[in-house]
């Protein structure tokens, strides 16, 4: 027991011996410091390293994503024939180009109600004249749709602002107004028309820019940016409608023109004839004068 109570005195004395040196309180306070800096340091280094991108469990490999994906521009699509075999397809009427040679215009007239009309696009039929289906030209929305017993039912679809393809004469229409459909899906199946009977099942197709009809084939595997290029130059031609009446105004300010100037002649002709009445009575006025003034000195 002595001993045990001589080794625990001599610890606490060898400890109060340390404490009384200068040096070891200071030495506690920085390794106290540097433990807590320590720890501090390896807390944040810890909590930097957590995933900061937050991925889920739905991001892992292999898993299909369900983000719908986007549309391809229409900008870039090429207008086709609005049918799905165009191999077996002809065109039975041509839109009608004023700068094509006479016989071809000939053949772009349609007659209607005893009158001849130019064609404002192209009338598809196929090989063995049955009926097939209308498919879109290009990808759209659906603007239009329309029953006419003249034109055979109309279908519109826009592309871009102002763009649209028509399809005139068809049947058994299985689209709505708003909806969106892409390049190639079948809008309805081809019909006919009083407008064009001669030609029997068909679809009349038209390209409008602005409400102007263009040459659907000028167009047909070339780009919708095409026709958006030229319109912007200003190159597309116009409406064949609008032609002959710009034609027939014209023709009428002519016929006004040559009635005013026979009107302007006819008035000059009637103030020279005035003129002339004029004169001579101006003459015959001097006449009796110098006779009046010959008697007055003779007597």
């Amino acid at each position: 027991m002595r001993e045990e109570e001589n080794k625990r005195s001599s610890q606490s004395s060898s400890l109060k011996r340390l404490f009384k040196k200068r040096w070891v309180f200071p030495a506690i306070y920085i390794a106290s410091a540097a433990i807590i800096l320590t720890g501090v340091l390896w807390y944040q280094s810890n909590a930097s390293d957590t995933d900061k991108y937050e991925y889920k469990s739905s991001d892992l490999a292999g898993k299909k994503d369900q983000t719908p994906a986007v549309e391809v521009n229409t900008a870039f699509e090429n207008f086709k024939m609005p049918v799905k075999n165009a191999d077996e397809a002809v065109i039975k009427t041509k839109f009608y180009d004023f700068n094509a040679k006479a016989e071809d215009q000939e053949a772009a007239l349609v007659f209607y109600n005893n009158t001849y009309q130019p064609s404002t696009g192209v009338d598809i039929t196929m090989k063995d004249g049955e009926t097939f289906d209308v498919t879109a030209s290009l990808s759209g929305t659906v603007t239009r749709v329309e029953e006419d017993a003249v034109l055979g039912n109309v279908i519109e679809i826009e592309h871009d602002k102002g763009i649209v393809t028509q399809y005139q004469s068809v049947k058994d229409i299985q689209v709505e107004v708003g909806d969106k459909v892409k390049q190639g899906d079948v809008l309805a199946k081809a019909g006919q028309s009083l407008f064009n009977e001669k030609v029997g099942t068909h679809v009349h197709f038209e390209i409008r820019k602005d409400g102007v009809a263009v040459n659907p084939s000028s167009y047909f595997d070339k780009p919708l940016s095409a026709l958006q290029e030229e319109v912007s130059t200003g190159d597309v031609e116009e409406s064949p409608k609008v032609k002959q009446q710009e034609k027939m105004e014209g023709e009428d300010g002519a016929e006004n023109a040559d009635d005013q100037s026979s009107e302007t002649e006819s008035g000059e002709d009637k103030d020279q004839s005035s003129d002339k009445g004029s004169d001579d009575d101006k003459s015959s006025y001097n006449e009796e004068e110098s006779t009046q003034s010959k008697e007055k000195s003779n007597s």
